[in-house]
């Protein structure tokens, strides 16, 4: 039903995503998807990867502030009013989106996916599906 996302801490400053894309690197993470939130002086890194457990190990060794938090992932059909057809359930339903990324699978399955965290993910999940809209697993996301 969820699937884990990569949270790290980070200070706002240059080259720091690229020591951090360095220690995923070296470690043998492969990044899926990213989403970065920044104010002045930090920001959150978040970050779908194949092996979110490792992830979290290889971060932490070399001092960084991590958190592995739910998410839900959305595939959903790359048209227009693909988009419209998920958010609309979510507010018809009155649940806040904290927040969300997303992303476009290979060209050739014309699907997109998005990565959410709502106000209440269990009952989003439950009306997404009970709506036809597909929820991935961790073992779907992580391998794409």
């Amino acid at each position: 039903m969820f699937i884990k996302q990569l949270s790290i801490f980070m200070e706002n400053k240059a080259g720091r995503m690229a020591e951090i894309s360095r220690i995923l690197a070296d470690g043998g993470v492969n990044i899926r998807a990213l989403s970065v939130a920044d104010t002045t002086g930090f920001g959150i890194l978040r970050l779908i990867v194949d092996d979110p457990e490792k992830a979290e190990r290889v971060c932490r060794a070399a001092g960084l502030t991590t958190a592995l938090t739910d998410a839900i992932a959305i595939s959903m059909d790359d048209r227009p009013g693909g988009f419209a057809d998920v958010m609309e359930t979510v507010a018809e339903a009155k649940i806040s989106v904290e927040y969300m990324y997303a992303f476009l699978t290979p060209a050739d399955d014309d699907r997109a996916c998005i990565i959410m965290c709502t106000s209440d993910g269990e009952r989003a999940v439950r009306l997404l599906r009970e709506k036809g809209i597909t929820i991935l697993s961790g073992d779907e996301i992580y391998t794409l």
